[in-house]
């Protein structure tokens, strides 16, 4: 099937010309329109299929030089959204002006949606695997389909838009014995299709993991981040390379562009082309670029939005957007891809002569400092090159940047968690602190 099509948005134009009729002397419209078909799963049946939609528009302008900005969701009333936007301009102090200039943007739709018979298929199929392996076992879970169409039209020319489909799925699988209590999940965001027998052989791959309950002796040890758990350590690499914080001088980065500052066995890039995130422009209506950040372990790039780009010197990479619809642009990133290595997971395992895998984490990421104490939600000891069994009441401390220095091995195993493309890998200089637990 082809993407979504919205019906067309002959708004932006009226309301353009509104404020400049207004008053404002420039203005730019952002507009987001979505719909939502989940389909979900509880206790191994189809539980319920929805379907929703949404509807926002944003107007920016400048009067007198001072930003103003309003929201609307659903039906807009053009008359008072620039009333609202001239009031808010009014509290701002005046700024220099930028927006996107008009570059002859030409965008295809991307992504393929799927009927929701399908996506009830792949979840009946997914579940029957994990059954067919432990019949014990509750299967939870959600499949959904969703297309999202953004446009944005300013007082410079500019008008681009395109419309997003993506696929996505999560799936958990509880499986209670006795008293203990164990809860394994896996997903997949994909463009066209899913794959219902890889995220249940995943599942029953831990499941077979779990299947004892062992103790980790203390101390520090190597541990092996999966591709799922890997994304906590590039939260804080995110942040180090985002061009506001190396404004604000609170990166530890920000004057060492050309500098190691990780493994040489590591290099981290964004595509606009890549993956089920990929998008022809940020929320700032500036095209988006692949850009190196780390090369090898080299420092090479920062990211920006357009206000962030010029302060830098730099000028926009094209990753200006907006954390909410009500909010200003500011850096973010709409991927974020680390270069697998070559070594397949088993053998990864096979490396670690007494080490730990982390596959899920109670607890957040660790911020710009690095430092993180995290506790293990589902995590495996492994002792001479196998896995001997599930460990619980475990915590892992320490800091990602050292640890990026003291990487081990990387996997060949990427795959999307969010927007970020990680393998498996194998990091040293983390602290493993265990509860001794005598009903293990």
């Amino acid at each position: 099937m082809a993407p979504y099509q919205f019906p067309p948005l002959p708004l932006p134009e009226e309301l353009l010309e509104l404020a400049i009729k207004s008053g404002a002397s420039d203005a730019e419209v952002y507009q987001s329109r979505s719909l939502s078909q989940p389909v979900f799963f509880e206790a191994n049946r189809l539980k319920q299929i929805e379907t929703s939609s949404s509807e926002g528009t944003v107007l920016r302008l400048w009067h007198n030089g001072c930003p103003g900005l309003t929201v609307a969701y659903g039906s807009v009333d053009p008359k008072a959204m620039v009333e609202r936007a001239l009031a808010s301009s009014l509290l701002n102090s005046s700024e220099l002006i930028e927006l996107a200039q008009v570059n002859e943007p030409v965008f295809g739709d991307v992504g393929s949606s799927v009927p929701l018979s399908v996506l009830v298929d792949w979840g009946k199929e997914a579940i029957a695997i994990i059954r067919d392996a432990y019949p014990e076992v509750l299967c939870n879970g959600d499949w959904e389909c969703d297309s999202e169409t953004t446009r944005i039209v300013n007082t410079e020319g500019l008008d681009c838009c395109y419309t997003d489909t993506t696929l996505s799925c999560y799936l958990s699988g509880e499986w209670v014995r006795g008293e203990d209590f164990l809860s394994v999940s896996d997903g997949e965001t994909n463009r066209d299709s899913l794959h219902p027998e890889k995220i249940a052989q995943q599942i029953i791959q831990r499941l077979d993991w779990a299947k004892e309950n062992v103790t980790l002796p203390s101390g520090r040890v190597p541990i092996l981040f999966t591709s799922k758990a890997a994304d906590m350590l590039w939260g804080t690499v995110q942040a180090a390379l985002n061009g506001k914080r190396v404004l604000e001088k609170a990166s530890p980065w920000a004057s060492r562009i050309g500098q190691p500052v990780m493994d040489a066995q590591l290099t981290i890039y964004q595509d606009p082309i890549a993956g089920p995130y990929s998008c022809p422009f940020d929320d700032e209506g500036t095209p988006t670029q692949k850009r190196v950040f780390i090369e090898n372990g080299v420092l090479q790039n920062f990211y920006s939005d357009r206000a962030t780009g010029r302060n830098l010197g730099t000028n926009s990479t094209g990753n200006g957007f907006r954390p909410t619809l009500s909010s200003y642009p500011t850096p973010g990133l709409f991927n974020f891809l680390i270069q697998p290595g070559t070594v397949p997971l088993q053998k990864l395992i096979t490396q670690l002569d007494s080490g730990l895998i982390v596959d899920q984490m109670l607890g957040g990421a660790s911020g710009i400092s690095g430092d993180f104490s995290v506790n293990v939600d589902l995590g495996y000891y492994v002792k001479n090159g196998e896995v001997t069994g599930r460990i619980k009441d475990t915590m892992v401390a320490g800091n990602v940047y050292t640890a990026l220095k003291q990487l081990v091995s990387l996997g060949n195993d990427a795959d999307w968690n969010g927007s970020c493309y990680t393998p498996s890998l194998i990091v040293e200089g983390l602290s493993v602190t265990t509860k001794v637990n005598n009903d293990s």
